[in-house]
């Protein structure tokens, strides 16, 4: 009988890359970038400090491969004109210790910040608080390019590999969602056309970073909304990416349409999405990583041990207890104290996590003791104050 694998085991990935263990860190939105797209010293300290803990990759969330269209004024940007010295200080930092550091390739689209953008989806929409314009074919032929440059751009800063987002309601996931596409078109319709940007995005990211660097891709396992991709939809999704040359598929869920709820703000005692991930790996060939939820040692131990997934994604985990890895690694059963909101706005315990993440980066967090209004305040002023420098430098009007 051979032994359980355990969180501390390697895994080589199809390209040939190994990721030294079954740690994660999801990528979160970190805010920490300076306001034009560039990175800084205090996000290469957040990163060099994960990598100290001993996780096996890190994935920095929401690295906009065209800046038209970003989630937030703090984003990475990765296109030109960039500070390329800061690119490599920061991956320099964040790989010691043989740990990845991968961007998360992100174009926001229909959800795209108001104040530097104007939406743009597959499909114009007016629903409730959502409006935003349609997509030609012409840019969505574009695609592929773009998200071909930004990931050999990763590569020559220093990057190990690159996660494709098409998760959590931005532009890739709102083409694989019925509810935000609408297409009639080879873009649309049935689960196969709305996955066929998300593949061609695939083999032009392949074609230009070569046969031996990772490239991972994010997925709902549902919307959670009405109308929205099924999990039925997700699972075929599944059978079509294991087709491709992808080297990880990371399964979360939820959305930030406006007035839908976050997963990760959900009290369910457990992770989320870990029998969804489990079905999919039973479908793929391509390993499977899974986020949401993982609040404790033995429930990481146990989707690990019992090989329903490869690997474990923690966020707001790591937000929490910054060394949790370190702990976990070795068997110690450090748990992280999450706070408890009551009545929380909408947005508010995102703002929190997100300046807990700046104090951690500024190794403040012992004096940290913002509470869930004030923190949203102050996230809300420093979002406010990087627009006028983001419509400057990418030139918006």
């Amino acid at each position: 009988m051979t032994n359980p694998i355990s969180l501390k085991d390697p895994l080589k990935l199809p390209c040939g890359a190994v990721i030294k263990n079954r740690l994660i860190k999801s990528a979160m939105s970190d805010s920490l970038a300076d306001g034009e797209g560039n990175a800084t010293n205090l996000q290469a300290r957040l990163y060099e400090r994960w990598a100290k803990s001993g996780l096996g990759l890190s994935v920095i969330g929401e690295v906009q491969v065209d800046p038209r269209f970003p989630e937030k004024p703090g984003n990475l940007v990765l296109a030109d004109g960039m500070d390329l010295a800061a690119l490599r200080e920061l991956t320099s930092r964040a790989a010691i210790n043989g740990a990845h550091i991968w961007p998360q390739l992100s174009h926001a689209g229909g959800l795209s910040h108001l104040p530097i953008s104007q939406p743009k989806g597959p499909s114009a929409l007016n629903i409730s608080q959502f409006q935003c314009a349609g997509m030609s074919i012409d840019e969505i032929y574009q695609l592929p390019d773009m998200y071909a440059k930004s990931a050999m751009l990763a590569k020559d800063v220093g990057f190990t590999g690159v996660q494709i987002h098409a998760g959590h309601g931005f532009l890739l996931s709102q083409f694989l969602s019925p509810l935000f596409n609408h297409r009639q078109d080879q873009y649309g319709g049935s689960i196969e056309a709305r996955c066929r940007i998300i593949v061609e995005i695939i083999a032009k990211v392949r074609s230009a970073v070569g046969d031996s660097f990772p490239i991972g891709i994010k997925i709902n396992s549902t919307d959670q909304l009405e109308g929205g991709l099924t999990q039925e939809d997700a699972l075929a999704a599944i059978r079509i990416l294991d087709q491709t040359s992808l080297d990880l598929i990371e399964i979360s869920g939820g959305s930030y349409f406006p007035g839908a709820k976050s997963s990760s703000d959900s009290s369910t005692k457990g992770p989320y999405f870990a029998e969804f991930a489990a079905t999919a790996k039973r479908l793929s060939n391509v390993p499977i990583a899974v986020t949401g939820g993982f609040k404790t040692y033995a429930q990481a131990l146990k989707v690990i041990e019992s090989g329903a997934v490869d690997f474990v994604g923690l966020a707001r985990a790591l937000v929490i207890t910054p060394e949790l890895a370190k702990d976990w690694l070795i068997g110690t059963a450090t748990a992280p104290s999450f706070p408890r909101f009551k009545a929380p706005p909408q947005g508010g315990i995102t703002a929190w996590f997100t300046m807990l993440l700046t104090a951690i980066a500024n190794e403040s967090e012992e004096s940290f003791e913002l509470e869930l209004l004030p923190a949203l305040h102050l996230y809300e002023e420093l979002d406010d104050a990087r627009c006028d420098k983001w419509m400057q430098k990418f030139e918006i009007k």
